[in-house]
């Protein structure tokens, strides 16, 4: 799991390298897939999962999640992108996302990002032995209530391992002190999807994978793979710009 976490961080830190206005979602994904295959090894591990065809997700502005690469789709300056990618190595899964900022983006847009980002934080912060399930939930909806925003409650983290959805569900809404009892080696992801409007989805598109808010709203989405240690809490993928970022506590 570890090796999966740091590899897949990999891909988000050469990601970064990339100046993503003008680039088709489409060739975001085929850049994507080669790094993976050919540069690291590994398999891009949504590629064929529940008969999707492609390496990840690619989520625009008013997309909550599941948004699919398009030849006829193109960045530009504005927008914020949620990918979400998933890599295997070694018979095991990681899964993260990052939603990216593209260009010169508008204030509204950028508290949103921020703050979606920070919930994540907090979510992560509340990992250890012998907390409950609820008490991610509770961190995480808490920020986004905080700063005005809403957390979409249709979808959810999970656990992740030599499949790429496992047991437990991981909410990011609810009520501390509830649900399941963490305990040391416990891998699952948490990974808060946080709306500027309301917090219901429309139903999918006719792709049968893209979901929008219902409103129209901005929606911005973070993502790690945690492993629960016997003291806290270790982000197997973790990138290297994000190393002093512990227990929830970030900057603004």
């Amino acid at each position: 799991m570890a090796r999966s976490g740091r590899l897949l961080a990999q891909v988000f830190e050469h990601i970064d390298t990339w100046s993503l206005a003008g680039m088709t979602t489409m060739e975001i994904n085929d850049r994507v897939e080669r790094f993976i295959v050919d540069d690291l090894g590994a398999r891009p591990a949504s590629k064929g999962q529940y008969n999707y065809p492609y390496v990840l997700n690619v989520s625009i502005n008013d997309v909550v999640c599941h948004g699919m690469p398009r030849t006829d789709e193109t960045l530009k300056n504005g927008d914020i992108v949620n990918l979400d990618i998933t890599l295997e190595t070694g018979g095991y899964i990681a899964d993260s996302s990052k939603t990216y900022m593209v260009g010169a983006v508008k204030a509204a847009a950028v508290r949103l990002v921020r703050a979606t980002y920070q919930a994540l934080w907090k979510g992560i912060g509340a990992v250890r032995p012998g907390a409950r399930i609820g008490d991610i939930g509770h961190a995480i909806e808490s920020h986004a209530r905080q700063n005005g925003f809403t957390v979409v409650r249709d979808y959810c983290g999970h656990g992740i391992g030599r499949e790429m959805h496992e047991d437990p569900q991981v909410l990011h809404f609810g009520k501390a002190g509830t649900g399941m009892v963490l305990r040391e080696g416990m891998t699952f992801t948490i990974e808060p999807m946080i709306n500027a409007g309301r917090r219901e989805v429309a139903p999918e598109e006719a792709d049968g994978w893209t979901v929008r808010t219902a409103d129209g709203s901005l929606s911005a989405q973070f993502e790690h793979t945690v492993a629960v240690t016997a003291t806290g809490v270790r982000v197997l993928t973790l990138r290297s710009d994000e190393a002093g970022k512990v227990g929830g506590r970030i900057s603004a």
